[in-house]
């Protein structure tokens, strides 16, 4: 046990870093934030009260807490995408420790840069490569790696994101235009990228994609149907997306949480009214994609596929490990292994209540171990273990708009 926390400062207040602030609040004597930088006055304020923090240490943007003399050890940034590379490179050059959200940057050079300034400052950076560290997860790579299935021969991954879940993030929110985040199979799926790599454990060779964005556009919005869903729409009744029935519910958790500090019924509505979240999913600016297929070789003749699709009930991830002696399927709920040889089969569970599967907790403490010790060898996943999934995520999106198969070693070799 640590004699006393580890102390950090946080960029941006947003969903992801008010969860990740929150194991300070919950682990005490492993972690404590004592600045923020955030331009929102409410959340701001919620941060100060929360974590007892002084208003002098508390900043209205990344640059100006990065103006200042370093502050602690550590910073966790949970910027948004654009911003993670010169925020974190400035963040090096003070002499902090870093744990980045996902994705590290949003073109490869980026990435390969970050990683070379941290190198140079000698500092540690993690990327949020939370799955890794959920139970689910862990335990399918255990099982793999033990050879009980053999060798894998063939690899099916799905991230099913849910529809209401697109609608929210990546139509009407923060990750719905490539030019302000960058693509789906970047911004979401590079969990995912990370996942296919560590359990296929071999160098991918080639790759291809197909997706679009085939839904949620212009020419589908209903007859009559307002920008806004709060100016009497028509479609009220029969649009799965009409924003009051997502967002005006006795459920203020998440996506509710997002649209207002102030979790009250007027204040949602004037949200609605005003912001991001009202809008009609056919009257949005977004381009990224709804639906995606990327299709992968590696080493050895092994084939994986992935798909991400918006049009899912369940936000689960589902899988299918095929094996030389036998085959995995799993939910992140459960795990079903089957033996060829001896025809039985084997079921494990696994708790889905906490963030990612319990992954969100279980990186951060691996942070904060890391940083107490300075050890960057018990890092699970670094950042040069994270490169690669988002090389693969830059090298799909680029086989996807030119309609070609990508060489990804030769991809590869063209940043530096």
């Amino acid at each position: 046990m640590l004699t006393k926390p580890i102390k950090a400062v946080l960029l941006g207040y947003g969903n992801r870093g008010e969860n990740h602030s929150n194991y300070a609040l919950t682990h005490p004597h492993e972690l404590k934030v004592v600045a923020l930088a955030e331009p929102d006055p409410e959340k701001q304020e919620k941060f100060r009260i929360l974590h007892g923090v002084d208003k002098n240490r508390i900043f209205s943007s990344w640059e100006e807490l990065l103006a200042r003399p370093q502050l602690a050890p550590a910073l966790i940034n949970c910027t948004q995408d654009r911003i993670h590379f010169p925020s974190t490179v400035k963040a090096f050059s003070l002499g902090y420790h870093v744990l980045l959200e996902k994705p590290m940057a949003t073109s490869p050079q980026d990435c390969i840069d970050m990683i070379a300034a941290q190198k140079k400052a000698g500092k540690i950076l993690m990327i949020f490569h939370t799955l890794r560290y959920a139970p689910f997860f862990y335990m399918l790579k255990e099982i793999v790696t033990s050879g009980q299935i053999g060798e894998i021969v063939s690899y099916e991954h799905k991230e099913n994101i849910a529809n209401w879940h697109m609608a929210h993030s990546f139509v009407r929110g923060n990750w719905r235009k490539n030019s302000e985040s960058g693509p789906i199979i970047l911004t979401k799926s590079c969990h995912d990228m990370d996942i296919i790599q560590w359990l296929m454990d071999r160098n991918c060779l080639r790759l291809s994609s197909f997706g679009s964005l085939q839904y949620f556009r212009g020419e589908n919005r209903p007859a009559g149907a307002p920008d806004r869903c709060t100016e009497g729409c028509p479609a009220e009744l029969s649009c799965p997306y009409y924003a009051p029935r997502i967002y005006l519910t006795e459920n203020t958790g998440w996506p509710t949480a997002v649209i207002s500090v102030d979790k009250s019924y007027g204040a949602r509505l004037k949200a609605l009214q005003e912001g991001p979240y009202g809008r009609c999913v056919f009257a949005c600016d977004n381009d990224v994609c709804d639906h995606q297929v990327v299709a992968f070789e590696f080493a050895g003749g092994a084939t994986a596929n992935f798909t991400l699709c918006a049009f899912t009930s369940a936000e689960l991830r589902t899988l299918k490990v095929m094996g030389t002696r036998g085959e995995i399927r799993g939910n992140m709920t459960s795990l079903e292994i089957f033996d060829f040889n001896s025809r039985l089969k084997q079921d494990l569970r696994f708790d889905q209540s906490k963030g990612h599967g319990g992954g969100d907790d279980r990186l951060i403490k691996n942070f904060v171990d890391v940083v107490s010790s300075e050890n960057p060898s018990n890092i699970r996943t670094s950042a040069e273990i994270s490169l690669e999934s988002h090389l693969l995520a830059f090298a799909t999106e680029e086989a996807r708009l030119k309609n070609t198969v990508i060489d990804f070693q030769k991809f590869k070799s063209l940043f530096s």
